[in-house]
């Protein structure tokens, strides 16, 4: 297959009728519960970290250790991508998170027996960041091994789904841990959750990847050789380029919107916490019911097409939150974006599971996390600035129109607008 022209059918399922759904397939379920655990681990130990931090010194050094984190996870991810393609993602996956577990079982040690100092939780957030930039990658190239090219929608709702579930469920965990037992009891919950995963990871089976047809077997060059090829790769690749592209922009658009904007609107509306809890909650909903309409659907006809509109939809509802005076608009608003953007967010990494050169998934999906966790939360202090200035409407309708500017690039992409998810092969 050659770069500047990949083929733009998705890969078909040879000889089965159909494959069968992926939420009872073992196999399937294994991965999700040990992801699931990993997931809630993340959520347990960041409420442990936040709590360790806020007993040991004043907000300024809390906010410094939540965010040491984030350099490592944002100098290191395309590296993660480059490694994930070079190894097998599950070898990845299960370094990772014997690394994490260790770690965290280690800190809960030492925090029982001495009162945790700041350089400790600093150094704690640096290696769990660098750990997450190897993890992230391998994770995003994992599911086209364990499931057919049909079934990747409904892993992708899946694996949504427990993403949710991680988020509502880590922090009350943590709570009660932190409740009875303190920061060590927290830290120790976070690494026996990561210890779960173990050995369901061990007992997921991957497919080996297939070598595209055509292609000779290539030595491995450097790093740096590996990482810019796969850069060039998403470049000169006509779906899959539109789609990086209108992800990162809808990323840029509306993450310091909803993350930072929400807050500061919530206080001028004078709603509270109560209405803030209202807003969050039908935004998760909606987010929730997406993720389980793939996850039970499987597949949605003309993908490209949907997947821009729901991300152009979307991106009118997070503007127009701004500009309706009452809680329960907004909270229907927040519902909207919830469930628009989680199809968007669903159908733009199926098309790209499904099309992408399995050799090249590490460092596509690295390449889309970066934008992610590192170049998306550089817009927090600049959407808090901005509203500072000129209020919130203002900057919700320009973030909103930024996020329009990500679905006319997929609107404008010939590929985009004809992808379509893979069918099962009939006999």
């Amino acid at each position: 297959m050659t770069l500047a022209e990949p083929p733009l059918p998705p890969r078909t399922i040879p000889h089965r009728a159909a494959a069968p759904p992926a939420h009872p397939d073992g196999n399937v379920l294994r991965w999700l519960t040990a992801y699931t655990a990993s997931l809630i681990g993340d959520s347990v130990y960041f409420a442990a970290l936040g709590w360790s931090a806020q007993r040991s010194a004043g907000p300024a050094e809390v906010g410094l250790v939540m965010a040491a984190g984030a350099a490592p996870r944002a100098l290191l991810m395309l590296g993660g991508g480059v490694l994930a393609d070079r190894l097998d993602p599950r070898r990845v996956i299960l370094g990772s998170d014997t690394v994490r577990c260790l770690l965290i079982l280690s800190v809960a040690a030492a925090i029982a027996l001495t009162t945790p100092a700041l350089w400790l939780l600093v150094a704690v957030a640096l290696v769990f960041g660098a750990v997450d930039a190897l993890f992230v990658p391998a994770v995003g190239a994992l599911p086209p091994r364990i499931a057919s090219p049909d079934q990747l929608a409904r892993v992708t709702g899946l694996r949504s789904l427990s993403m949710r579930l991680g988020q509502i469920a880590g922090a009350p965990l943590g709570g009660l841990a932190m409740g009875l037992g303190g920061p060590a009891a927290a830290f120790a919950t976070a690494g026996l959750l990561f210890a779960l995963s173990l050995p369901l990871l061990l007992s997921v089976r991957i497919s080996p990847r297939e070598a595209p047809p055509g292609d000779a077997p290539s030595r491995p060059g450097t790093a740096r050789a590996d990482l810019l090829d796969g850069l060039r790769y998403i470049r000169r690749h006509r779906l899959i380029g539109p789609l990086v592209a209108a992800g990162a922009v809808c990323e840029l658009g509306l993450t310091g919107t909803l993350n930072v904007g929400l807050v500061l609107l919530n206080a001028e509306r004078g709603w509270g916490p109560s209405g803030y809890g209202w807003i969050v909650s039908c935004f998760g909903g909606g987010a929730a019911a997406s993720a389980a309409l793939l996850a039970v659907v499987g597949r949605l006809p003309r993908a490209g097409l949907t997947m821009a509109g729901t991300l152009l939809a979307g991106s009118v509802g997070a503007a127009a939150m701004a500009l309706v005076p009452h809680l329960w608009t907004t909270a229907l608003l927040a519902a909207l974006v919830g469930l628009t953007a989680g199809v968007f967010g669903s159908l733009d990494s199926t098309l790209i599971q499904t099309t992408a050169d399995p050799a090249y998934l590490g460092r596509v999906t690295s390449v889309i996390m970066l934008t992610v966790v590192g170049l998306a939360p550089l817009g927090y202090p600049l959407v808090g600035a901005a509203i500072a200035a000129w209020g919130t409407a203002p900057v919700f309708v320009g973030c909103g129109a930024l996020s329009c500017l990500g679905a006319a690039l997929a609107l404008a992409s010939p590929a985009v607008r004809r992808a379509e998810l893979p069918r099962a092969a009939s006999r």
